[in-house]
């Protein structure tokens, strides 16, 4: 038991902190801004207006300006890129903070979600109550012209009120358009609704000037429930009727009445969101500025292979491009799309004696149908053109590199990498890098884990397994690797049959990988170890293999689990 429970502290403990600390912090600020508003003297007056809906609506209103702010950092590319490889972020715990990022970025927008549910809600009672209770003593508090005007009038000729339905429309496109299905389905649909969030903050900015709640801005000379002295001396006069012989309890009466020594006077806060979201919004503006220059220049395309099961190599060069491996790149091609950019990871790095790069892209969906078209269009005739007259390849945008979690590879003395398919991706160009040189690495053992479901898909990198495979064994560190091959495709036993990739068929397996097996097999070899388990694939495997590393409770081993996923 204490094995688990020290195996799910290193999983979940620090993300499980962080969600607390933010749970508190929003329910601490809703909680300051609703008691404000309910008993606050320079609301005294508007609270007796509005009741209820005028603390709801402005509590929630202060935790979506948390929230609006913090939702753009995680989307700050390059600055958690820089943060992880600085050496101010020295501790593991903390860079693997970093890696869920993308999942802190959607429940900042969940909880936008929900938030704007009940702003949007209590503000419509607001109308409402402006149109009942229409104050003729304090004709400047009022949003309503005159008592009983159609609240929906004010909604829809008031500045707050219609940028709120402009803002109300924006976030629903880009809520439902951020489910799981339009984002596998159709991207396209996915990107450019949630690039509307440019446009949601230029109208935030403007909503917050309406100025249609405000404070009264003289509460010393104006006392909340004060009288004036005529009023005074009429109430007094009453008293002095109804308790002849009652001094003292009179005395007492006149004593606790406050005179008002001047009108209140209302007027509008300064618009708190600009302070929210100022900062983060101008952060996020450079890190966008600074992206956009660095990726300015097009790259050059080295060479197209294409490889079995529609994936597609490029080799590609760019001056000063520098990345580790394991980190990924955001892929323009104007010729499908100008504005679309899409996420592959780079499967080789640039490195001293090779200044290339390269990333594998499955074609799957209409861009990568499009970009595959490009690179290789059909020629109207099967001749071979010469040298000079080759195809020329599309203008490409390269903006990155950025980090991920299979950074961490390096950092552990044993690390187990599970590989879905084309999931494999983030862990050739670590192949790479051990191939290139692997003694200058805290990694001692590395397992590498790779399902798929047709024996074609493993030639994409059988060349480069072998090879390390073979430079292992020559300088005496065949532990070193350990390969798994399984392939999920049982109709027909299959194996490589090309004599250079024989190494391989003795790990290939037919069938899918018994996890738990693995986990006990990997655990006995390695006791009181600290173990990275990096997957990238299906979600079915991610979860299976995240819940072993919670409860995985033998040898005194503990697996860190790590999921790529790209922000």
């Amino acid at each position: 038991m204490g094995l688990v429970l020290r195996s799910w502290v290193a999983n979940e403990a620090a993300k499980h902190c962080v969600l607390v600390l933010w749970l508190a912090i929003s329910v601490w600020l809703f909680w300051r801004t609703f008691s404000l508003y309910s008993s606050g003297p320079q609301y005294y007056y508007l609270h007796q207006m509005l009741g209820l809906g005028l603390c709801i609506s402005r509590a929630s209103a202060s935790v979506l300006n948390l929230n609006c702010s913090l939702v753009l950092l995680p989307m700050c590319r390059s600055v958690l890129t820089a943060l992880r490889g600085t050496q101010r972020v020295n501790s593991r715990k903390a860079r693997r903070l970093l890696d869920k990022s993308k999942t802190f970025h959607m429940a900042c927008g969940v909880a936008i979600c929900i938030l704007s549910v009940v702003h949007v809600s209590a503000h419509l009672v607001n109308a409402v109550r402006f149109s009942v209770r229409y104050s003729d003593d304090f004709p400047a508090l009022n949003l309503a012209q005159h008592q009983g005007q159609d609240p929906r009038v004010l909604i829809l000729t008031t500045v707050p009120g219609i940028t709120g339905v402009l803002l109300v429309l924006i976030l629903f496109l880009m809520f439902t358009a951020s489910s799981y299905s339009i984002r596998v389905c159709n991207y396209e649909i996915f990107w450019y609704t949630h690039n509307l969030f440019i446009l949601f903050y230029v109208i935030l900015m403007v909503h917050v000037v309406g100025g249609a709640v405000k404070y009264q801005s003289n509460v010393e000379a104006h006392p909340p429930g004060c009288i004036w002295v005529n009023q005074t001396k009429a109430s007094s006069d009453m008293w002095s009727n109804q308790e002849p012989e009652g001094e003292t309890e009179e005395g007492s009466k006149e004593t606790s009445i406050i005179v008002c020594r001047e009108d209140a006077h209302f007027q509008p806060h300064f618009p708190q969101t600009w302070l929210w979201v100022s900062a983060p919004l101008c952060l996020y503006c450079v890190e966008r500025l600074y992206r956009c220059i660095r990726g300015s220049a097009p790259v050059t395309v080295v060479s197209v292979v294409r490889h079995p099961c529609d994936v597609i190599e490029v080799r590609m060069l760019k001056s000063g491009f520098k990345a580790r491996p394991g980190q990924y790149i955001l892929l323009n091609c104007p010729s499908v799309s100008s504005f679309e950019n899409h996420a592959f990871t780079l499967t080789a790095c640039p490195t001293q004696n090779k200044e290339t790069f390269g990333i594998h892209i499955r074609v799957v969906g209409d861009w990568t149908e499009c970009f595959s078209q490009l690179l290789f269009p059909e020629m109207e005739h099967s001749e071979i053109l010469p040298m000079m007259h080759q195809r020329r390849y599309p203008k490409l945008y390269v903006d990155g590199p950025f980090g991920t979690p299979s950074e961490e590879v390096f950092n552990y003395e044993v690390s187990v990498c599970v590989a879905g398919g084309i999931g494999v991706t983030p862990f050739a160009s670590i192949l790479h890098a051990l191939l290139d040189g692997w003694h200058q690495y805290k990694l001692q053992r590395l397992y590498f884990v790779w399902v798929c479901r047709d024996l074609q898909c493993l030639y994409w990198f059988a060349e480069l397994l072998c090879g390390l495979h073979h430079k292992l064994w020559e300088e005496n560190r065949p532990d070193y690797l350990n390969i798994r091959l399984f392939l999920t495709n049982t109709h027909e036993l299959q194996n490589l049959t090309e004599e250079k990739y024989q190494p391989l068929n003795s790990r290939l397996v037919i069938g899918r990988p018994r996890w738990k097996l693995l986990f006990q097999e990997i655990g006995r070899f390695n006791q009181h170890k600290k173990v990275g388990v990096f997957c990238c694939g299906p979600k079915g495997v991610s979860r299976e293999l995240h819940k072993l590393c919670n409860s995985f409770s033998t040898s005194g081993t503990v697996f860190e689990y790590n999921k790529e996923s790209f922000s």
